[in-house]
């Protein structure tokens, strides 16, 4: 049988004194693992006091959203989108490129899309 894998990981990573959430999706994202992911971010960002949040998203196993699943996003962007100063999108693909710039919309902070880890990571600490 082959299964298809899916779905997010997070993550807190610490460089110095900053604090980044990491995000890794992967593969065709559904209804369900935005059921499952919700309530941890939620939770995550609840925490914070004075939230200022850099984020790191890895999109390089990222293949796209079920309809629900994109309508899921929005509403998370919608909800949290001004908790975040920077957002370092990167990925392989060029819509996600696309995707970056309309996500730009949602989030009070900056967002920008690159083509490797190395690069975002060094916008995110500029």
């Amino acid at each position: 049988m082959n299964t298809l894998r899916h779905g997010f990981s997070i993550g807190i990573e610490r460089v110095a004194d900053e604090f980044f959430l990491t995000l890794k999706a992967k593969g065709k994202l559904t209804h369900s693992d935005y059921l499952a992911i919700t309530p941890v971010i939620d939770s995550a960002l609840s925490q914070v006091k004075q939230p200022k949040i850099k984020a790191l998203f890895d999109a390089t196993e990222l293949e796209g959203w079920e309809l629900s699943a994109a309508w899921d996003d929005f509403k998370l962007g919608l909800k949290h989108g001004n908790q975040f100063v920077k957002i370092a999108l990167y990925g392989n693909k060029g819509w996600q490129e696309t995707a970056a710039k309309i996500g730009r919309w949602f989030v009070a902070g900056e967002m920008k899309f690159f083509d490797n880890e190395t690069d975002a990571f060094a916008w995110l600490n500029e």
